[in-house]
């Protein structure tokens, strides 16, 4: 069975906004400034947080490419000598800023640049001297590798992305350091569902269920409502993909009820309305797919009304192509009602 388009959504990258913040408030107050966003625009932002891993909003992102150049001048051999520690982390905030730059532009060399920075700055920070400085490094090369995978389709920098996140795990435990642990968990589950997808494998899309739900231990509506409702939203997926390759009617209920968690949480925080809206998408389109399996006329008419009202409600919050999704959708959810009406 052809695995459906779901829609993923990712909490915001802190490393990269610590990157961005440490960077500039060594280069100075007029960086600063030049960094802040511009808050007078009112058109909301339907594609907010389901660009990538790397996105943050704290910043404008039009600073990147100025705070880039100023960190590769001062990454010199006299710097790494006198002060091998603040190299290291100058390496770390280089790599975060160039895997950002590298996510805007879909550009995969930047995002092999950003994982030699984060390289050379483990040959610094090692676990057994530094070792939340080496956990948020491995972090970091893992985010990288994981988006380098999904833009390639390429399997190492999922393996890449694996084995960075579990180094990260020895230090970050949940007991020491709870939010850590969960934003790897919840990491290391988008990696494993991504190379899932790409090997249509069911050991790595079980794996990706098993890491969700992990995260999913440490979360609450109240402090971490958007990582919750990304938590139970990218679960669902996994599970989703996971019953399309297993054709599994259950897990496909399994995984709608963990979309809908997501959309009430999504709801009941007061979360922008198009996230909302993409787990509803989501849910919309699971059901769709269980309606196919089981041959459920009822369902299938359920489910086109169900988008026919997505279309005529929401389609100021729908990404274009997510609207075109809507309409494929409820054409299939048609053709299969009407099918087996003409059968009876």
């Amino acid at each position: 069975m052809k695995l459906s388009h779901t829609y993923l959504l990712y909490p915001r990258n802190k490393a990269l906004e610590r990157a961005l913040a440490n960077s500039l408030a060594r280069l100075g107050d007029e960086w600063v400034k030049a960094a802040t966003p511009d808050t007078k625009v009112t058109v909301a932002d339907n594609f907010l947080y389901t660009r990538g891993s790397f996105e943050q909003h704290r910043f404008s992102s039009n600073i990147l490419e100025r705070v880039r150049d100023a960190l590769e001048v001062t990454l010199t051999d006299d710097y790494r000598h006198q002060q091998p520690s603040d190299w290291a982390e100058t390496q770390n905030q280089l790599g975060n800023i160039l895997a950002a730059l590298g996510q805007q532009r879909g550009d995969a060399a930047l995002f092999e640049r950003a994982i030699q920075c984060f390289s050379n700055a483990l040959e610094e920070f090692r676990q057994e001297n530094s070792p939340l400085e080496w956990a948020a490094t491995q972090y970091n090369l893992g985010t990288a590798n994981q988006a380098l995978g999904r833009l390639m389709d390429a399997t190492k920098p999922f393996n890449n992305a694996v084995d960075a996140y579990t180094n990260a795990l020895l230090v970050w435990t949940r007991e020491a350091y709870p939010e850590d642990w969960m934003f790897t968990m919840h990491q290391l589950g988008d990696t494993l569902h991504a190379h899932g997808k790409l090997l249509k494998g069911n050991r790595q899309l079980q794996k990706s269920v098993v890491a969700y739900k992990n995260a999913l231990a440490v979360l609450d509506a109240d402090n971490y409502a958007l990582e919750l409702t990304a938590t139970h939203n990218n679960r669902a997926a996994a599970l989703h993909h996971l019953a399309e390759t297993e054709e599994n009617p259950e897990r496909l209920e399994e995984a709608i009820r963990s979309y809908d968690k997501a959309l009430t949480v999504s709801m009941e925080q007061q979360l922008p309305i198009h996230l909302a809206v993409l787990c509803r998408v989501n849910k919309t389109t699971a059901q769709n797919v269980l309606a196919a399996l089981t041959n459920d006329s009822g369902l299938a008419e359920e489910v086109a009304d169900e988008f026919e009202v997505i279309i005529e409600c929401f389609s100021h919050a729908l990404q274009p192509l997510c609207l075109r999704h809507c309409e494929e959708q409820m054409g299939k959810a048609r053709s299969l009602a009407l099918a087996n009406s003409a059968c009876r």
